[in-house]
């Protein structure tokens, strides 16, 4: 398999997506993982799943499940059966064929921060706006780490309630040509997503083949499906589009406070979840989706980048594997209000086991603050850093006669230096990874360059890459057509 190609220029191109190779960090040995077998069996079974959907009711009952009111109690082996039914990989196609994307194995696909309400650019805190929403995805665009804008990058709380997701969808399918997020916030909304795909990518029989959109479908825990959720997720499965099924776990406020136990809702959840789908379409694709950290139980509130968090994404991305399935997980996840060194470390805590767990969908790569109720600027180009910084120390080494320099040895001798010697002179553009917001310079050249901390280095990158940005160019048909079709839904929404 090629090695990735990370390159070290300030714009990085796109070669390869990322693909993960180094051994996956496993900690759970053979007795725990049967301890938590036994325990989702006992979950699912005596507890059950409640869905707030007549029609995912009618499916599980048709399927032989003991189904009273709006709780189902699985026969185990039954879920078992259906989550054998979903691929363990499969490929997205993004408008640019060289964005097309894989998902499952060894690939690593990354997606900008999703559904903060709240943007912070420098000093100011405020609600998102459309204007915003755009310029997310131009940055994400011009990131080659990234693979995704993702979907609700920020809220943007100037456009009509009933209608910002055609506004969303529309600038996700041309401000990038990348894959994107489909909108979850009702049936209705998921059709619209899924008919703007058909115009984009030609047809129900293109997206059918190969998926143009892949949407997040939480739960809402401990042990509930809302019906808002399920009608998103019928609506995708229908149209072979994955769905990322995912518990929503905070320990201590929405699972108990243990790890295990949290480990053993969250499968129970997510294979229940990962039934309906398969009950809905078999062979639909779908991924294991986990979102596991805890709350601070002095406040109650949620806390990101702790080492319990951490724990939990190893556990999870062994667990998928166990059950054969794609898994997303991870992010550059912090409870820091600001770009400061809490938000960076607690974002390294968070992508660190990200990828030691070899996770295949990585939502939250960039931008997240304040829990995720902001996306920031500042903080959108620092994870972006980290990520690519990840990218290149989880590429495998390539290890031969070559890089092992003995005729520099021989040329340099005893107690010279490397500086000039031919295997240096040859190499030194790309020996080493440059990255594009550090500063490596000493005390008098980086106060002559303004003495700027990495908040402020940040904000020069992200204005800079909007300057820069250019528009990826779209059939004017189809653009039309996009058009149209917007237009059209907000007249019928009433916006």
């Amino acid at each position: 398999m090629a090695h990735v190609s990370v390159k070290v220029a300030a714009r990085p191109e796109r070669t390869l997506m990322f693909r993960n190779q180094m051994p996956r960090y496993e900690i759970l040995s053979q007795d725990a993982m049967a301890t938590l077998d036994a325990g989702w069996r006992r979950l699912i079974s005596e507890v059950g799943v409640e869905f707030m959907s007549e029609e995912a009711l009618r499916l599980f009952r048709e399927a032989g499940q003991k189904v009273v009111d709006n709780t189902v109690f699985f026969d185990p082996e039954f879920v078992l059966e259906q989550v054998a039914k979903a691929p363990r990989e499969f490929d997205m196609q993004a408008r640019n064929p060289a964005n097309n994307v894989h998902i499952g194995g060894d690939a690593m696909v990354f997606g900008a921060v999703y559904g903060p309400p709240f943007v912070r650019e420098g000093a100011v805190r405020r609600d998102g706006t459309l204007d915003d929403f755009h310029r997310f995805a131009k940055l994400s665009q011009s990131f080659a780490a990234l693979d995704s804008a993702g979907g609700v990058v920020c809220e943007p709380n100037d456009a009509p309630l009933d209608s910002r997701h055609l506004d969303m969808i529309y600038a996700l399918q041309t401000l990038t040509d990348k894959i994107y997020m489909g909108n979850v916030v009702s049936g209705e909304n998921a059709r619209d997503t899924i008919a703007m795909g058909e115009i984009l990518f030609g047809g129900r029989e293109s997206i059918e083949a190969k998926p143009a959109s892949i949407s997040l479908i939480n739960c809402n825990s401990p042990l509930r499906w809302d019906d808002r959720m399920l009608d998103a997720l019928i609506e995708y499965c229908k149209a072979a589009q994955p769905v990322v099924v995912t518990p929503f776990i905070l320990m201590g406020a929405m699972s108990p406070v243990t790890i295990p136990a949290a480990l053993v809702q969250q499968i129970t959840e997510a294979l229940s979840g990962i039934a309906l789908t398969q009950l809905i379409r078999p062979g639909c694709p779908v991924v294991f989706g986990s979102f596991l950290s805890n709350i601070d139980m002095q406040s109650g509130s949620p806390t990101f980048g702790t080492p319990e968090s951490g724990i939990g994404l190893l556990c999870t991305g062994q667990i998928a594997r166990h059950f054969g399935l794609p898994f997303r997980t991870g992010g550059g996840l912090t409870s820091s209000q600001v770009p400061d060194a809490q938000a960076g470390y607690e974002a390294l805590m968070t992508l660190m086991p990200t990828f030691l767990a070899g996770t295949n969908f990585v939502m939250h790569s960039a931008g997240w603050l304040e829990g995720g109720l902001v996306a920031g600027f500042e903080k959108f180009v620092i994870d972006a850093q980290i990520v690519e910084m990840l990218q290149h120390e989880f590429t495998p080494m390539e290890i031969d006669e070559a890089s092992l320099a003995y005729d520099a040895h021989v040329e340099v001798g005893h107690g010279g230096h490397f500086l000039g010697a031919a295997h240096t002179m040859e190499r030194f553009r790309t020996c080493f990874y440059r990255p594009f917001l550090s500063s490596s310079d000493n005390y008098d050249r980086w106060m002559r360059n303004g003495g700027k901390d990495t908040a402020a280095r940040a904000a020069d990158i992200w204005k800079k890459r909007l300057e820069d940005y250019t528009e990826p160019p779209l059939d004017e048909a189809i653009k039309a057509q996009l058009q149209e079709y917007v237009a059209r839904r907000r007249r019928e929404l009433g916006d």
